[in-house]
């Protein structure tokens, strides 16, 4: 009878542990989803916002080529770049290649800026004024949906490498995500001369 019932206890703690972990490892999992969900949202947030400045190009292009007949190089460079940003693919699953694509075009509209400095007539038109104000503005809010989407990228990143979530992650095969990070030639800090 002592004997039964021991083994009755036993028997029960081993279940308790064994309903516990199961618990246990549903609540990871399912804090795992939520963490991964939520890059996909941010980077569906970002990417609206990368749709309307891709929309905005042709047109901020097609303003410049009557002014900058002698900077074709510029102008091809922020198609060109646009051109690879909307390759298929992308999403929220995209990788380095859909940052490094976005972080190009960024590139390629602040040389275009830059450029339009040596055109006065072209930084008085109208229209103009209104596209780079529309990009800049566009741009402004991709740097801050940048800092939420990495936010939750670094979030999903320390936790499929915490143990024992880690466990669950590898059986759930959960893969790292990517960071977006700012191109190097951006890091740059701009020499500061003064003329006299």
């Amino acid at each position: 009878m002592i004997f039964l019932s021991a083994v009755f206890i036993v028997f029960a703690v081993i279940v308790v542990l064994l309903i516990s972990a199961g618990i246990y490892a549903v609540v990871i999992y399912n804090g795992l989803v939520r963490l991964r969900n939520n890059i996909d949202r941010n980077w569906s947030n970002i990417d609206v916002l990368l749709k309307q400045r891709t929309d905005e190009i042709p047109r901020l292009v097609a303003v410049c080529e009557g002014y900058m007949r002698h900077e074709r190089n510029t102008l091809e460079a922020v198609t060109q770049a646009r051109a690879s940003a909307i390759r298929p693919g992308g999403g929220a699953t995209a990788g380095q290649q859909e940052i490094t694509a976005q972080n190009n075009i960024s590139h390629a509209l602040k040389s275009l800026f830059a450029v339009v400095e040596n055109y006065p007539d072209l930084k008085a038109d109208q229209a103009f004024r209104q596209l780079q104000n529309r990009i800049t503005q566009l741009e402004d809010q991709i740097a801050d949906r940048r800092e939420f989407f990495n936010e939750s990228v670094n979030l999903y990143n320390i936790a499929i490498e915490q143990f024992p979530d880690a466990i669950i992650a590898r059986l759930a095969g959960c893969r790292p995500r990517v960071l977006w990070e700012i191109a190097a030639e951006d890091r740059a800090v701009p020499s500061a001369s003064i003329k006299q």
